[in-house]
């Protein structure tokens, strides 16, 4: 087992628990976004094993850092609180039993049936997820959309200052 394969596991079974965690903390959403936080960390790092560094600092950038800022910020706007969840239920442990039993026959059948309907892997092209590759194709095959997207964009930036400021004159 090479050191690239120990690490792709370790990677793949760090985002799993923590999106399980993130699932499991619906009581504390603040650990739950800790844990969606642990997830996007680790989706990077599987990035980087792939070798599309670019994708992988955007997901650092963008989802670990702006997105999940932004999630934390309603969490802390809402001021959820763990009473206003409701009294725990004595049948919720049972139905979270089943789900869990559930959730791992649906994981056994997968393990059963995948390896035999997997294709065969193939080589990554040259270049594959770097800047380069995404630069040229933003700027040949998408053009229009992302001009699009940036006027959209100015357009928003110009509907929040109008819609902030509290007099026009």
């Amino acid at each position: 087992m090479t050191v690239e394969s120990v690490l792709f596991y370790a990677f793949a079974g760090l985002s799993l628990l923590s999106a399980l965690a993130m699932v499991g903390f619906v009581r504390n959403v603040v650990a739950g976004a800790m844990s969606l936080v642990v997830t996007m960390i680790s989706l990077a790092g599987i990035y980087v094993l792939l070798e599309a560094h670019l994708v992988a600092v955007i997901q650092i950038m963008v989802y670990a850092g702006a997105i999940l800022v932004l999630f934390l910020f309603v969490i802390m706007l809402l001021n959820l609180r763990s009473d206003d969840f409701g009294p725990v239920r004595p049948w919720q442990g049972v139905l979270k039993v089943v789900g869990a039993a559930v959730a791992l026959g649906i994981f056994v059948v997968l393990l059963g049936v995948l390896p035999d309907t997997l294709p065969e892997v193939a080589e990554l092209p040259e270049g594959f997820g770097g800047f380069r590759v995404i630069g040229v194709s933003l700027f040949t095959d998408y053009v229009v959309p992302v001009e699009v997207a940036g006027f959209l964009l100015l357009a928003a930036i110009v509907g929040a200052v109008i819609l902030a400021k509290r007099s026009i004159d």
